[in-house]
Protein backbone atom coordinates (compact mmCIF):
# COMPACT_ATOMS: atom_id res chain seq x y z
CA UNK A 1 0.00 0.00 0.00
CA UNK A 2 1.50 3.62 -0.75
CA UNK A 3 2.14 5.27 2.27
CA UNK A 4 2.12 9.21 0.83
CA UNK A 5 -1.14 11.04 -0.41
CA UNK A 6 -3.05 9.61 2.06
CA UNK A 7 -5.95 10.95 4.34
CA UNK A 8 -5.54 9.43 7.45
CA UNK A 9 -7.85 9.61 10.98
CA UNK A 10 -5.33 8.29 14.14
CA UNK A 11 -7.17 8.23 17.27
CA UNK A 12 -5.74 9.18 21.00
CA UNK A 13 -2.95 11.39 17.59
CA UNK A 14 -2.08 13.77 20.63
CA UNK A 15 1.09 11.93 22.68
CA UNK A 16 2.82 8.49 22.64
CA UNK A 17 2.78 6.00 19.01
CA UNK A 18 -0.30 8.28 18.10
CA UNK A 19 1.54 11.38 17.72
CA UNK A 20 5.15 9.90 16.48
CA UNK A 21 2.45 8.17 13.57
CA UNK A 22 1.21 11.71 13.20
CA UNK A 23 4.14 13.27 12.14
CA UNK A 24 5.98 10.18 10.20
CA UNK A 25 2.84 10.21 8.05
CA UNK A 26 3.23 14.49 7.49
CA UNK A 27 6.98 13.71 6.66
CA UNK A 28 5.82 11.46 3.97
CA UNK A 29 3.26 13.81 2.40
CA UNK A 30 -0.16 12.25 3.78
CA UNK A 31 -2.87 14.77 4.90
CA UNK A 32 -3.64 13.88 9.19
CA UNK A 33 -6.37 14.15 11.11
CA UNK A 34 -6.20 13.26 14.81
CA UNK A 35 -8.22 13.07 17.41
CA UNK A 36 -8.34 12.52 21.52
CA UNK A 37 -9.76 13.73 24.66
CA UNK A 38 -6.97 16.33 25.83
CA UNK A 39 -7.41 19.76 23.87
CA UNK A 40 -4.11 20.89 25.32
CA UNK A 41 -2.19 18.16 23.64
CA UNK A 42 -4.23 18.47 20.64
CA UNK A 43 -3.21 21.91 20.68
CA UNK A 44 0.41 21.40 21.17
CA UNK A 45 0.07 18.56 18.47
CA UNK A 46 -1.08 21.52 16.20
CA UNK A 47 2.05 23.74 17.03
CA UNK A 48 4.37 21.05 16.26
CA UNK A 49 2.65 20.03 12.91
CA UNK A 50 0.77 23.13 11.49
CA UNK A 51 -0.40 20.93 8.49
CA UNK A 52 -2.57 18.66 10.75
CA UNK A 53 -6.32 18.79 11.97
CA UNK A 54 -7.19 18.00 14.92
CA UNK A 55 -10.66 17.30 16.92
CA UNK A 56 -11.41 16.94 20.87
CA UNK A 57 -13.21 13.45 20.88
CA UNK A 58 -13.72 11.01 23.57
CA UNK A 59 -13.84 7.73 21.54
CA UNK A 60 -15.56 6.03 24.25
CA UNK A 61 -18.52 8.02 24.18
CA UNK A 62 -20.61 7.02 21.47
CA UNK A 63 -21.91 10.76 21.01
CA UNK A 64 -18.84 11.99 20.70
CA UNK A 65 -17.70 9.24 18.16
CA UNK A 66 -20.61 9.66 15.94
CA UNK A 67 -19.96 13.32 15.57
CA UNK A 68 -16.32 12.60 14.98
CA UNK A 69 -17.10 10.21 12.21
CA UNK A 70 -19.92 12.80 11.21
CA UNK A 71 -17.02 15.61 10.70
CA UNK A 72 -14.64 13.83 9.19
CA UNK A 73 -16.76 12.39 6.41
CA UNK A 74 -18.14 15.63 5.76
CA UNK A 75 -15.02 17.56 5.61
CA UNK A 76 -12.40 15.06 4.51
CA UNK A 77 -13.87 13.44 1.39
CA UNK A 78 -10.63 12.14 0.20
CA UNK A 79 -10.13 9.89 3.89
CA UNK A 80 -8.89 6.13 2.86
CA UNK A 81 -6.73 5.20 6.27
CA UNK A 82 -8.33 4.44 9.94
CA UNK A 83 -5.79 4.17 12.35
CA UNK A 84 -7.08 2.85 15.53
CA UNK A 85 -4.30 3.53 18.15
CA UNK A 86 -6.08 5.58 21.18
CA UNK A 87 -5.52 3.02 24.15
CA UNK A 88 -6.37 3.10 28.04
CA UNK A 89 -4.34 1.08 30.30
CA UNK A 90 -4.97 0.39 34.03
CA UNK A 91 -3.85 -1.64 37.13
CA UNK A 92 -6.68 -4.08 38.30
CA UNK A 93 -6.63 -6.03 41.43
CA UNK A 94 -9.27 -8.48 41.38
CA UNK A 95 -8.17 -9.82 45.49
CA UNK A 96 -9.98 -6.69 46.45
CA UNK A 97 -12.93 -7.29 44.83
CA UNK A 98 -14.60 -4.63 41.78
CA UNK A 99 -12.61 -1.52 43.97
CA UNK A 100 -10.44 -1.21 40.77
CA UNK A 101 -13.37 -1.44 38.46
CA UNK A 102 -14.48 1.83 38.60
CA UNK A 103 -13.44 3.25 35.50
CA UNK A 104 -12.84 -0.33 33.68
CA UNK A 105 -15.92 0.45 31.59
CA UNK A 106 -14.12 3.07 29.85
CA UNK A 107 -11.13 1.00 29.69
CA UNK A 108 -13.00 -1.65 27.84
CA UNK A 109 -14.70 1.41 25.76
CA UNK A 110 -11.61 3.24 24.65
CA UNK A 111 -9.43 0.31 23.08
CA UNK A 112 -12.65 -2.13 21.91
CA UNK A 113 -16.09 -0.97 21.35
CA UNK A 114 -14.87 2.51 19.71
CA UNK A 115 -12.01 0.77 17.49
CA UNK A 116 -15.43 -1.50 16.35
CA UNK A 117 -17.88 1.38 15.68
CA UNK A 118 -15.42 3.71 14.28
CA UNK A 119 -14.59 1.07 11.61
CA UNK A 120 -18.17 -0.03 10.82
CA UNK A 121 -19.24 3.51 10.41
CA UNK A 122 -16.24 4.34 8.09
CA UNK A 123 -16.16 1.20 6.09
CA UNK A 124 -19.41 2.16 3.32
CA UNK A 125 -16.67 5.49 3.09
CA UNK A 126 -13.68 3.80 2.92
CA UNK A 127 -15.11 1.16 0.85
CA UNK A 128 -15.23 3.72 -2.47
CA UNK A 129 -11.75 4.19 -2.46
CA UNK A 130 -9.56 2.82 -4.87
CA UNK A 131 -6.91 2.26 -1.93
CA UNK A 132 -7.82 1.74 1.80
CA UNK A 133 -6.83 0.48 5.30
CA UNK A 134 -7.94 -0.08 9.24
CA UNK A 135 -4.77 0.04 11.10
CA UNK A 136 -5.14 -1.64 14.81
CA UNK A 137 -2.76 -1.14 17.13
CA UNK A 138 -2.92 -4.21 19.53
CA UNK A 139 -0.02 -5.42 21.85
CA UNK A 140 2.06 -8.18 22.53
CA UNK A 141 0.11 -8.52 26.12
CA UNK A 142 -2.53 -9.79 23.33
CA UNK A 143 -0.79 -12.87 23.15
CA UNK A 144 0.73 -13.03 26.25
CA UNK A 145 -1.03 -11.38 28.90
CA UNK A 146 0.09 -9.34 32.00
CA UNK A 147 -1.86 -10.15 35.47
CA UNK A 148 -1.54 -6.51 36.70
CA UNK A 149 -3.54 -5.24 33.60
CA UNK A 150 -5.72 -7.93 32.78
CA UNK A 151 -8.86 -5.48 31.74
CA UNK A 152 -6.16 -3.83 29.02
CA UNK A 153 -4.77 -7.75 28.12
CA UNK A 154 -8.20 -8.95 27.68
CA UNK A 155 -9.23 -5.91 25.38
CA UNK A 156 -5.88 -6.20 23.16
CA UNK A 157 -6.29 -9.99 22.60
CA UNK A 158 -10.12 -9.12 21.13
CA UNK A 159 -8.61 -6.40 19.33
CA UNK A 160 -5.96 -9.17 17.90
CA UNK A 161 -9.34 -12.01 17.40
CA UNK A 162 -11.58 -8.82 15.63
CA UNK A 163 -8.80 -7.86 13.07
CA UNK A 164 -8.53 -11.34 12.35
CA UNK A 165 -12.38 -11.79 11.12
CA UNK A 166 -12.20 -7.76 9.59
CA UNK A 167 -9.81 -8.89 7.35
CA UNK A 168 -11.26 -11.89 6.43
CA UNK A 169 -14.53 -9.98 5.79
CA UNK A 170 -13.21 -7.60 3.88
CA UNK A 171 -11.13 -9.48 1.56
CA UNK A 172 -12.94 -9.01 -1.27
CA UNK A 173 -13.40 -5.28 -0.84
CA UNK A 174 -10.81 -2.44 -1.50
CA UNK A 175 -9.97 -2.01 2.48
CA UNK A 176 -7.45 -3.86 3.96
CA UNK A 177 -7.00 -4.85 7.48
CA UNK A 178 -3.61 -4.13 9.50
CA UNK A 179 -2.52 -4.96 13.01
CA UNK A 180 0.36 -4.08 14.35
CA UNK A 181 1.74 -4.95 18.34
CA UNK A 182 4.05 -3.56 19.80
CA UNK A 183 5.92 -4.39 22.97
CA UNK A 184 6.73 -2.40 26.23
CA UNK A 185 6.45 1.44 24.73
CA UNK A 186 8.38 4.10 26.22
CA UNK A 187 5.06 6.25 26.42
CA UNK A 188 3.16 8.13 28.95
CA UNK A 189 0.08 5.20 28.53
CA UNK A 190 3.06 1.78 30.02
CA UNK A 191 4.07 4.70 32.63
CA UNK A 192 8.17 3.98 30.87
CA UNK A 193 7.99 7.99 29.12
CA UNK A 194 11.98 8.21 30.44
CA UNK A 195 13.20 4.90 28.83
CA UNK A 196 13.24 6.00 25.81
CA UNK A 197 16.12 4.00 24.50
CA UNK A 198 14.76 0.91 21.55
CA UNK A 199 15.48 -2.62 22.13
CA UNK A 200 13.46 -5.99 22.11
CA UNK A 201 11.60 -4.92 25.07
CA UNK A 202 11.08 -1.48 24.93
CA UNK A 203 10.57 0.41 22.07
CA UNK A 204 10.04 4.31 21.21
CA UNK A 205 7.00 5.15 20.39
CA UNK A 206 9.15 6.55 16.86
CA UNK A 207 10.17 3.23 16.19
CA UNK A 208 6.74 1.85 16.41
CA UNK A 209 5.53 4.44 14.01
CA UNK A 210 8.07 2.85 11.33
CA UNK A 211 7.17 -0.14 12.07
CA UNK A 212 3.49 0.97 11.18
CA UNK A 213 4.75 2.49 7.86
CA UNK A 214 6.94 -0.34 6.92
CA UNK A 215 3.68 -2.56 7.91
CA UNK A 216 1.67 -0.55 5.21
CA UNK A 217 4.50 -0.54 2.32
CA UNK A 218 5.45 -4.56 2.53
CA UNK A 219 1.39 -5.08 2.81
CA UNK A 220 2.09 -7.16 6.21
CA UNK A 221 -1.36 -7.19 7.44
CA UNK A 222 -0.26 -8.90 10.54
CA UNK A 223 2.88 -7.68 12.50
CA UNK A 224 4.49 -8.31 16.20
CA UNK A 225 7.34 -5.77 16.98
CA UNK A 226 10.60 -6.20 19.06
CA UNK A 227 9.68 -8.50 21.54
CA UNK A 228 5.82 -9.58 20.68
CA UNK A 229 7.41 -11.31 17.58
CA UNK A 230 8.46 -13.65 19.88
CA UNK A 231 5.20 -13.89 21.81
CA UNK A 232 3.31 -14.56 18.60
CA UNK A 233 5.81 -17.09 17.89
CA UNK A 234 5.32 -19.01 21.37
CA UNK A 235 1.92 -18.69 20.87
CA UNK A 236 1.44 -20.27 17.04
CA UNK A 237 3.63 -22.96 18.28
CA UNK A 238 1.51 -24.26 21.33
CA UNK A 239 -1.31 -23.62 19.06
CA UNK A 240 0.13 -26.00 16.74
CA UNK A 241 1.22 -28.50 19.23
CA UNK A 242 -2.04 -28.24 20.11
CA UNK A 243 -3.63 -29.30 16.88
CA UNK A 244 -1.13 -31.88 15.89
Amino acid sequence: MRTSGNTVLITGGGSGIGLALTETLVRRGNQVIICGRRRDRLRAAQVRLPGIHVRVCDISNARSRNALVYWVVSEFKQLNVLVNNAGIQRHVDFLKGSRDLGEADEEVGTNLIAPIHLSAQLIPHLRRKKEAAIVNISSGLAYTPLAVVPVYCATKAAVHSWSLSLRHQLRNTSVRVFEVAPPMVATELSGSRNRAEDGEFVMSAEAVAVGVVDALERNQYEVALGVAANLLAQREAQFSAINQ
